[in-house]
Order: C-alpha cells, then sequence, then structure tokens
C-alpha cells in the first residue's frame, strides 16, 4: 500500500473528532505534524477518547455543535482539510438521538461545507454502507444505489447520510468545490464504547463480564469488518486523492455474526454462552463491500486481518472498562 500523503495539509478540523473513529484520525494526523481541531458536541463523543491528545502540540478541542447556526463562527481556521464525521453512528445513538442524527446529515453538513468552501479546504464526507440498506446486489459496489426503508426505526441515520451524499455532490457540481464521500463498512477496535450497540463492542464487552452473548436473529447475517487503523489509513488515502464519487473503505473477509460472537468468546476464554434475541427492524442480510476503486485508485486493501484485529480489540476492553459512555 502506498504511503498516506498529507504532507500538504498543515491545519485539519475533524468534526466528531472525540469519537470512536474521529479520535483516531486527529491522532494520526498529529502523528504527521498536522494541526488538528477537533469539534464534538460529546453527545455521542467521549472525552476520554481525546485526553491523550490535548496536552499534544497543535491539538485544538472546541465543544461545538456543527448543526447549529454559529458553529462556523466557532471554527475560525484557516484549514486545507475538514473531515466531517459528526453523527450518532451506533445504533444506541441514533435510535436515542434521532432528531440530531438527521440535523447532523443536513444541518452540520452545511455547516462545515460552508467552513471548508471559506477557506479552500479539501472536504470529505464520512458515509456509511447503510445508504445500500439492506442490499440486493453483493458486494455492494459504489453505483449501487440500495434498498432503503426511509421511515424504518434505522432511516433517521441512513437518510441522514444518503441526505448528506446529495448535498456534497451538489456543492461540488454547483460550487466547484474539492469535497468526497468515504462510505464506512463495520469498522472496529479501540475506542469504541461497549454499550454502543454495535457487535463487537457488545460481543466483547459481554464475554469479559462473563455474560451471555446476545445474537441477533439466527446469526447467519454477515458483515466485513476493517480494523481502526486500515479504515484510517483509507479514509487519508481517500481525502488526498481528491475523488469526488464515492469510494468503498471495509473489509474484504466476510463472516456471520455467530461466528463474530463464537471467536469472541474462544479468544476471551470467556465460558459465557451465546444466546439468540429478536433481529431489528432492516437489520442487512449481507454486508461486504466491492472495494475494488479504493484498490485501483488509491492502492488501497485491508491488512489487518479481522481475527488479530479482534484479539487487539479485547485487549483493549480488558484495560478500560469503562470505555463507555458519553460525556452528560
Amino acid at each position: 500500500m502506498p504511503a498516506v500523503s498529507i504532507s500538504p495539509w498543515r491545519r485539519a478540523l475533524v468534526t466528531g473528532g472525540a469519537g470512536f473513529l474521529g479520535s483516531h484520525l486527529c491522532e494520526r494526523l498529529l502523528d504527521s505534524d498536522v494541526e488538528v481541531d477537533c469539534a464534538d458536541n460529546l453527545s455521542s463523543g467521549v472525552r476520554d477518547n481525546i485526553t491523550h491528545l490535548r496536552a499534544r502540540r497543535g491539538f485544538r478541542f472546541v465543544e461545538c455543535d456543527v448543526s447549529a447556526p454559529e458553529s462556523p463562527r466557532r471554527l475560525p481556521g484557516p484549514y486545507d482539510l475538514v473531515l466531517h464525521f459528526a453523527c450518532p453512528a451506533s445504533p444506541a445513538d441514533y435510535l436515542r438521538l434521532p432528531l440530531e442524527t438527521l440535523d447532523a446529515g443536513s444541518l452540520g453538513t452545511r455547516n462545515v461545507l460552508a467552513v471548508a468552501e471559506r477557506d479552500g479546504a479539501r472536504f470529505l464526507l464520512a458515509s456509511t454502507s447503510e445508504v445500500y440498506g439492506d442490499p440486493l446486489q453483493h458486494p455492494q459496489r459504489e453505483d449501487y444505489w440500495g434498498n432503503v426503508n426511509p421511515v424504518g426505526p434505522r432511516s433517521v441515520y441512513d437518510e441522514s447520510k444518503r441526505f448528506a451524499e446529495a448535498l456534497v455532490t451538489a456543492h461540488a457540481r454547483a460550487r466547484d468545490a474539492d469535497a468526497g464521500i468515504v462510505r464506512l463498512f463495520n469498522t472496529y477496535g479501540p475506542r469504541m464504547r461497549a454499550h454502543d450497540g454495535r457487535a463487537v463492542p457488545t460481543f466483547v464487552s459481554q464475554a469479559l463480564a462473563g455474560e451471555p452473548l446476545t445474537v441477533a436473529g439466527d446469526g447467519r447475517q454477515t458483515r466485513s469488518l476493517c480494523y481502526v487503523d486500515d479504515t484510517v489509513d483509507g479514509v487519508l488515502l481517500v481525502a488526498g486523492s481528491h475523488s469526488v464519487r464515492p469510494v468503498n473503505i471495509g473489509g474484504g473477509d466476510e463472516v456471520t455474526v455467530r461466528e463474530i460472537a463464537q471467536r469472541v468468546v474462544e479468544l476471551t476464554g470467556s465460558s459465557s454462552r451465546i444466546v439468540y434475541v429478536d433481529r431489528p427492524v432492516d437489520d442487512p442480510q449481507r454486508r461486504r463491500p466491492d472495494t475494488a476503486l479504493a484498490r485501483e485508485l488509491l492502492g488501497w486493501t485491508p491488512r489487518v486481518p479481522w481475527e488479530e484485529g479482534i484479539k487487539q480489540t479485547i485487549a483493549y476492553f480488558a484495560t478500560a472498562p469503562r470505555a463507555g459512555d458519553p460525556a452528560p
């Protein structure tokens, strides 16, 4: 894989920077001598994710809701890279904050695009595999339009991202903006919250506590896991490419949810048993990205095998039992 070239970037804005993935992006940019403004309203982000960054030169935390009208004024820049990752991304969060989730995709995206336009910065939207819904195409290519329920319980997240993609695309066409989209699939790793509703942190926290692992449905639905370090590589490569069209970033190994649960039990040495619970409405049956575009355009492929990533995630949860909840 080619090195991620971030030398042209001097100062970056990462919205949602106190979140799981946002905090890893902040850290990677700082490690490469890029100054970082981390904006987060802490509705789903966690202060502990960025505590180790607070004393680093070039890092600034701005407690800010990017959906608010005054947010562009609170983010003075100037920036040459804007990564828009602000949005409740886990089921526990977007079901708890449905209107805020829709605002993040609409008002928030519009405000952050205005910041990027003001400074002439490269803008990158963090979108999601959820724009494909419960897909009829497998694996999912970027030119697939999806199979989404616009009024189901998950629609606040799915449709906020679909609208945000439309907004970014329109902005690029109407304003000739340097704006792109990355569609992320099932990223996992350290700094996830134990109770955020996603499979990996749920299974790991349950196994370490000796509790039953709750698998939805019959567990035969599939996911393609991508370790956070690989996802960060992909995001920064897309950011540096100046691509406008959406690019999938996600894991190549498709495994069932039941397999993930079984492997977590084995790797933790837990005595936990697996129990089956009702499957959520609109939960996709199969999920795997076609990453040919990322491979051909950027030379990107995931490097961390999913089981190795699970081991590193278990190690994190074993030493950070409080990895948990949004700040009050």
